[in-house]
């Protein structure tokens, strides 16, 4: 008996990289989430995709910036994410036929080699942009690009990150707490397990000490499970891999998966350690923010954050001792290209600052927007303007998978009941007559709770948009 379904084998040779990408996406541990699923922390391998989504998506070409943080971005993270995990170990808390189920079909062999063909589609698709995106550091050798990175560490040390001051302001400060929690547990463990990867080889005699400081990365964390599961028990969470799953953002995915994307691509070892030392400079700037924020919103201040400074030297030694072994090994090009791997780490990040302060201040603010989408439909009824719309019709307890738009919508509910919700925290109870505006990129779901619920979502231009 063949190990692959003659539907597998058959798209081995498909030159249509959309139909790879949805083929990977049927997975049924992929499936799209139901009423019970928001969160599942009996069950690491069941990650919802959207996968009929993928009918009018696009994964063929690179994504365009202004699309970073739209719809293709989000479900495409999601699975690359599920690619890059399936050759590594997830286990559940306790043994469940579902769990059992999902874990069969997520490392199943046709899992494996349509994660395998989708990859570098996904990979293409999502990366790409970094190129046009990056800016150099200043500095065409390894002492002049030891002092640029020197001197972003002392300007991320005195510039305030936006998530910060964002949870801060927010009036539920619970929510926001446990909402950053999240999103840190969507791309924490993913970055030092993608150190574990990028250490595997046999490259001591090349590039001494590399392997050692990789693993020692990762044998640290590994050392700090308890006082990680302390850390999201405070907020009531489940450290089970994808527990939150359908509330991690892109961005948040993105920042894992850039890390894993370098680690697996052998050929890519200099950027990978420019990334990798980036996530190290920015896990000491913002491990006290990070405290500030759960000890404000939840009432405690977890000492994980206490083991998150710079190794002493690791800037002091950057150029002996990892620059100059790169240089070489690779030629006059190493140096840039492991500042390329940094330069890209760090427009990541910052896309990801802006997104979670976006949808912080968004989620903390939606009596403003249903108060917001109350003006807008009156504007577009006493105008008589026509806007385009989308209509809904859902039977009781048919549920929206955590998504984005692509523009600003309204809900408007015109009939039955639905729960609305962006956070493990709370639902948003949506009743007949209702509407609430839902920006462009924000994350969200929806349950129907009656028998049958009809909602429209009108789509708002740029331009009306910014009258209210």
């Amino acid at each position: 008996m063949p190990l692959l379904r003659p539907e597998t084998l058959a798209l081995i040779s498909s030159d249509d990289a959309n139909d790879i990408v949805k083929a990977f996406a049927a997975n049924t541990a992929f499936r799209a989430a139901e009423w019970e699923e928001l969160s599942t922390e009996g069950n690491p391998y069941r990650r919802p995709v959207r996968p009929d989504d993928l009918a009018w998506l696009d994964y063929s070409t690179p994504m365009p910036t202004a699309k970073a943080l739209k719809l293709s971005a989000l479900l495409g993270h999601r699975m690359l994410r599920n690619i890059y995990d399936t050759d590594l170990l997830y286990l559940p808390p306790a043994p469940s036929d579902a769990a059992a189920a999902d874990g069969a079909a997520f490392y199943s062999d046709d899992n494996r080699v349509l994660g395998a063909l989708a990859a570098p589609v996904l990979e293409q698709h999502l990366f790409s942009l970094l190129e046009s995106e990056r800016k150099p550091l200043a500095g065409d050798g390894p002492g002049r690009l030891a002092r640029a990175v020197a001197d972003y560490h002392e300007r991320r040390l005195a510039e305030p990150d936006r998530f910060l001051t964002a949870a801060l302001s927010t009036r539920d400060r619970k929510a926001s707490a446990t909402f950053v929690m999240l999103q840190l547990s969507a791309y924490l463990p993913a970055t030092r397990t993608a150190a574990a990867r990028g250490a595997l080889g046999e490259y001591e005699a090349a590039h001494p000490g590399a392997r050692a400081a990789l693993l020692d990365s990762y044998r640290a964390w590994t050392g700090l499970h308890d006082s990680y599961r302390d850390l999201l028990a405070g907020a009531g969470l489940s450290t089970t891999t994808g527990a939150y799953w359908q509330l991690y953002l892109g961005t948040s995915l993105a920042r894992g998966n850039h890390l894993h994307w370098l680690a697996r691509q052998r050929e890519k070892y200099p950027e990978f350690l420019g990334a990798l030392l980036h996530h190290a400079i920015d896990r000491a700037v913002t491990a006290q923010r990070f405290a500030q924020v759960f000890e404000d919103g939840l009432g405690a201040r977890p000492v994980l954050f206490d083991h998150f400074g710079l190794a002493p030297g690791t800037l002091d030694d950057l150029s002996a001792r990892w620059l100059e072994p790169l240089g070489a090994l690779y030629g006059p090009a190493a140096v840039e290209r492991f500042a390329n791997g940094f330069a890209d780490a760090v427009w990541l990040t910052e896309l990801w600052d802006e997104d979670l302060a976006t949808q912080l201040a968004w989620a903390d603010s939606i009596e403003l927007h249903q108060e917001k989408a109350e003006k807008i439909n009156r504007h577009i009824e006493d105008n008589g303007i026509e806007v385009d719309l989308d209509t809904f019709v859902e039977s009781h307890e048919e549920t929206s998978t955590t998504h984005v738009h692509d523009e600003h919508r309204l809900v408007m509910v015109e009939r039955g009941q639905m729960h609305f919700w962006n956070n493990v925290t709370h639902k948003i109870e949506l009743h007949e007559g209702d509407k609430v505006l839902i920006p462009v990129s924000r994350l969200h779901g929806s349950t129907v709770l009656s028998g049958e619920c009809t909602y429209h979502q009108p789509i708002i231009p740029e331009e009306m948009y910014a009258q209210f």
